[in-house]
């Protein structure tokens, strides 16, 4: 077995609260604590007033300026505290620094400094200048506290800290940080925090916080893929995963996503491997980490070799639990070879053991996906050119129909012309009402977009937005759209 420590802390804790799987109609929440809204990254949010036709008359609120420390990769969430009349944002940028911004004002609540970040000099690859916090953050609603991972320039070399912060004010919880190398160095397991990049979303499932880690842009050192997870009442016993073999990172923007039984990751090009290692690969993973090495817990690419050489990774964006109207449950996993793999839950297949396998986009696919229902089917959004796109239509946004019977099938619904690489997500007015397919245009155009969800008529377009950086992905809160930037939000709201 595959497990870096399997901890009685994780045994007989019970059952685990069901988290909302894409069906139909997500969860109402008035918070958005973690990346695309929910664990099961669905990016399906309930704004019950942005209608169709509100979604026309969509304006940009220019007096809405807050500002803040620092290059922005993560999604901002956002916290509303019970009983409160008015939430928070809270972003937390590759300065280390954390800011909470009150959403209806944009004036800032409390900031907090985590420690120099690394300059990239300090790495042997990468793309990011200075490196702090990458990977979106993970709210806990009950507990009011905020998780995040940051790499902090330490005296020693860099290091990957794993924080708690209050979300009152923005304190550190008592028994926070933990330094990730030196945790698991009591469990006999080398992490070397200089090969080891953080960009995929964390998440939290009955009390345990999980981190996924690659490599850098550039696939330098001997990194691996690895998930921590951390007991959120004892930072100190924590348990992992990682792929046998060299690379197979864990990089995705959506990181880790769960069905509220399971963690779900997908893994990318292993380096200099013989043998299968775990590389081009979608995996469930236990609670307590376990994973078997049975067919139905995993599926390989069967041409994974091809990819590897190709650098053409599965890993490319987070793998998509679905309930599929009228069929089996199933993962959606999309990737840089430009294909859609559609995975049976209950039983992932194996060695090219997929539902279905459809070319569906002409470039590498590497952000995060987003879905919600037809009547008769799931439609998934994506940043891709599509392959199959109707005729006349085309851009960089594409949807996917993808439907159970009378067999499993993937086709392309609409293709929507934006220009950039943002992450896509919905809107609904009820859950399934009123889908509107929102998508940045981030390095490209710099525009949001706004689409029907069930034809792809255009709705809405911004002016060009400055400062938006690749694979960045909004928010909707409170019948709003906030957008995050290099140093500053930007809110769009109903007239």
């Amino acid at each position: 077995m595959r497990v870096a420590s399997i901890l009685g802390f994780w045994l007989g804790r019970g059952l685990l609260s069901l988290l909302p799987v894409i069906a139909g109609v997500p969860a109402a929440a008035e918070s958005v604590p973690a990346y695309h809204g929910h664990a099961n990254r669905s990016g399906n949010f309930t704004t019950p007033e942005l209608t169709w036709e509100h979604a026309r008359a969509l304006r940009f609120d220019a007096g809405f300026m807050p500002h803040f420390e620092g290059h922005l990769y993560a999604q901002p969430l956002y916290w509303r505290p019970p009983g409160a009349a008015a939430g928070v944002l809270i972003v937390g940028s590759e300065s280390n620094v954390v800011t909470a911004i009150d959403a209806a004002s944009g004036n800032t609540v409390w900031t907090r400094a985590l420690g120099r970040p690394a300059p990239l000099s300090a790495f042997g690859c990468g793309n990011i200048d200075p490196l702090g916090i990458t990977g979106t953050p993970v709210i806990d609603e009950a507990g009011a506290t905020l998780y995040l991972d940051a790499m902090v320039a330490d005296t020693g070399g860099p290091r990957h800290r794993i924080f708690a912060l209050s979300l009152k004010d923005g304190a550190p919880l008592p028994g926070w940080p933990i330094d990730v190398a030196d945790v698991l160095r009591t469990k006999s397991e080398s992490f070397d925090s200089r090969v080891q990049n953080q960009r995929g979303a964390l998440t939290i499932l009955n009390g345990i916080l999980y981190i996924p880690y690659g490599g850098f842009y550039g696939d330098c050192g001997d990194y691996h893929g690895w998930v921590v997870g951390v007991p959120l009442g004892d930072p100190q016993r924590v348990a992992a995963w990682r792929t046998r073999g060299r690379g197979g990172g864990i990089w995705a923007p959506g990181g880790i996503a769960s069905d509220g039984i399971s963690l779900y990751v997908a893994t990318g090009n292993t380096v200099g491997a013989r043998d299968w290692a775990d590389g081009e690969a979608v995996f469930r993973l236990a609670p307590d980490l376990h994973h078997s090495e049975r067919n139905p817990d995993f599926f390989a690419a069967s041409d994974w070799r091809a990819l590897d050489t190709r650098d053409a990774d599965l890993g490319g964006t987070n793998p998509l639990p679905l309930d599929l109207p009228g069929g089996p449950p199933v993962v959606l996993a999309l990737g840089k070879d430009e294909k859609a793999y559609l995975l049976d839950r209950s039983n992932l297949g194996g060695f090219g053991g997929s539902l279905v396998t459809e070319r569906v986009s002409t470039y590498p696919i590497r952000t995060a996906p987003a879905a919600y229902r037809a009547a008769d089917a799931m439609l998934v959004a994506f940043q891709g050119h599509g392959a199959p796109c109707p005729s006349g239509q085309g851009g960089d946004l594409t949807v996917l129909r993808i439907a159970a019977s009378p067999r499993p099938a993937i086709a392309a619904a609409w293709c929507g012309a934006v220009s950039g690489a943002g992450s896509p997500i919905v809107t609904t007015t009820d859950g399934t009402a009123n889908p509107i397919v929102w998508m940045l245009g981030a390095e490209g155009d710099n525009r949001l977009h706004g689409f029907r969800g069930d034809t792809g008529e255009r709705l809405f377009a911004s002016p060009p937005l400055v400062g938006l950086r690749h694979f960045q992905t909004l928010i909707a809160a409170d019948d709003r759209l906030f957008v995050g930037a290099d140093g500053r939000l930007y809110a769009f709201t109903l007239p």
